[in-house]
């Protein structure tokens, strides 16, 4: 291991997350400030009646990797760029600052709950601790669903991208099958390069949470470069101003209902991209001082990706030529951002881009899945999961979850095979984890709110961390106000969004999601009286008396 002095800031792996104990501090090192940080951290842990078992060695940028990741803002908008556009045309760009706005809103407040509970599995925690253990479950319960279904995401579109980088990677089909996977070829292609993208990032995961941080933030830091220079480049390609995002070229009908109408539709781009930022809480077990630092990774993570994403959809639609052109309009909806790019830089560079895209991709599917492993772990390990005892095992010698690893590995790739016979259904799977995401936020900041009413919150243990004092409960009324309409206008049947296969699928958020739910209270009835037990006892501490505990941090 490379030493770095304090002076010289650690060089940039400290930046990356790079647990260096050696740099020199007045007088002691580094090594020896995390140790006592980390002492803290379990004693903090030790009050919620749980064991410090995973290895706290994550960094202030590993935290906001992992929630920058999980929204992966070249992910999202390569994958719906051409769903925004088909909508309501340029000016779907709106849906960024408005769905963002609020979004930032539940996120100050997810930043609250991260600064009081730093305990892994995040939202089923935090629901837990503010309501009651039902609520905590069910928040947990569709929180599993939703990974298992986004983490599916990118993995299934790396079929658009790797074949575009070499043919070699389309062992299906024919040229004509490259960079799409709804014709049957592509289709085989598209779940092959994801079940290999997910044996993968299993691997990565199993090994320990210092690789998976490690290759998560250089994955990261690749995407905030690429992306930086890729709006650069379009920028400077620009052939229009910025009045562009108010044309909906013809989709509104002209007329005031139709531009309401096509808007709501449109926002669903940035409703499916500006989610899953709590991921940095996910991780808390993991992270030195979390208190301190997941709240701000929360917020940094929603305010780069806004940033990010509103500037990057605006520098495509000022450089696209003949963006509004007939032929234009239907090959941006049905193609999306690769052809702008390809259009507007060439082949070549937007082959270089595409690479950007690509480990963008590879990132957040290692980071919603890594988030994922901790939701199961958690909930496992309160005995609120079939085979607890298994899922909430930890390797003594890696100090990862190879059981939940493997589970949310195998079950994405289940879902993948839908696509073989069905990718109508799939498509329709895969819009469930946006309202299923936000049922789960309802349900945090909802019963958040009734705590302010009640005068409880924040509590007295809150201490000198984030919390939005008297800005809280208009903030809180507010964002379960926004998440309330963003959820109906979400579920609302209608083919744009679910399509017009059958009309199980208009109606997919409330067939399948209902049906999710009525297997949930199944699977919660049958753990209820158990509870901790069907995890055993190996999980937890003993309350500890004022006196010992004064004792126990002397003898550090």
């Amino acid at each position: 291991m490379s030493y770095f002095t304090l002076d010289m800031s650690c060089s940039t792996w400290c930046a990356l997350g790079r647990s260096v104990h050696a740099c020199t501090v007045a007088g002691g090192t580094l090594g020896d400030t995390m140790t006592e940080s980390a002492t803290d951290d379990s004693d903090f842990l030790a009050k919620f009646g749980y064991k410090q078992e995973l290895d706290r060695s994550l960094g202030k940028f590993s935290s906001f990797a992992a929630g920058f990741s999980f929204v992966s803002i070249l992910t999202g908008v390569f994958m719906l760029f051409g769903f925004g556009f088909g909508a309501a045309g340029p000016a779907f760009w709106w849906s960024i600052p408005i769905i963002a706005g609020g979004q930032f809103l539940v996120a100050m407040l997810l930043a609250e709950l991260a600064s009081r509970y730093p305990i892994a599995g995040g939202v089923y925690q935090w629901a837990k601790q503010i309501s009651t253990p039902f609520a905590g479950w069910s928040a947990g319960w569709l929180m599993i669903l939703t990974i298992m279904v986004a983490v599916a995401g990118p993995s299934v579109s790396m079929q658009i991208v790797l074949p575009q980088l070499w043919s070699g990677f389309e062992v299906f089909g024919t040229s004509a099958d490259i960079g799409t996977y709804a014709t049957p070829a592509g289709a085989e292609n598209a779940v092959l390069l994801g079940a290999c993208l997910l044996v993968v990032t299993t691997i990565i995961n199993i090994v320990g949470v210092r690789v998976m941080a490690l290759i998560n933030n250089i994955g990261v830091f690749t995407e905030l470069i690429g992306c930086s220079l890729l709006i650069i480049v379009l920028f400077a390609h620009t052939e229009r101003g910025p009045g562009i995002v108010l044309d909906t070229a013809g989709t509104s009908g002209g007329t005031a209902v139709g531009l309401i109408g096509v808007l709501a539709v449109a926002s669903l781009f940035a409703v499916n991209i500006y989610a899953g930022f709590d991921a940095a809480g996910s991780l808390a077990e993991e992270t030195s001082n979390p208190r301190k630092f997941a709240p701000r990774a929360i917020l940094r993570a929603v305010a780069a990706s806004v940033l990010m994403g509103g500037l990057l959809v605006l520098a495509a639609q000022m450089a696209m030529p003949d963006i509004l052109g007939s032929n234009n309009v239907d090959l941006i909806a049905s193609q999306g951002l690769p052809f702008v790019l390809k259009a507007t830089l060439g082949d070549g560079l937007a082959t270089v881009f595409l690479v950007a895209v690509a480990i963008s991709m590879f990132v957040c599917a290692l980071a919603v899945q890594a988030s994922g492993i901790r939701m199961v772990f958690s909930m496992a390990r309160d005995g609120r999961l079939p085979f607890a005892k298994t899922l909430s095992a930890v390797n003594p010698k890696t100090r990862s979850m190879i059981a939940a690893s493997l589970l949310v590995g195998v079950v994405p790739i289940g879902l993948l095979l839908i696509n073989l016979g069905n990718s109508s259904l799939f498509a329709t799977v895969a819009a469930l984890a946006a309202v299923t995401i936000y049922i789960v936020y309802l349900i945090l900041t909802v019963s958040l709110l009734v705590k302010r009413v009640k005068g409880q919150w924040p509590t007295p243990e809150h201490g000198p961390y984030f919390k939005l004092g008297r800005w809280g409960l208009p903030v809180n009324v507010i964002a379960v106000v926004f998440q309330v309409v963003v959820l109906i206008n979400t579920a609302w049947p209608r083919a744009e969004v679910w399509g017009d296969a059958a009309w199980y699928y208009q109606w997919g958020a409330f067939v399948f999601v209902g049906a999710m739910v009525l297997i949930g209270w199944a699977v919660y009835a049958s753990l209820k009286r158990r509870g901790r037990q069907n995890a055993g006892a190996e999980h937890f501490v003993q309350p500890e008396t004022p006196t010992a505990a004064q004792e126990r941090r002397q003898n550090v």
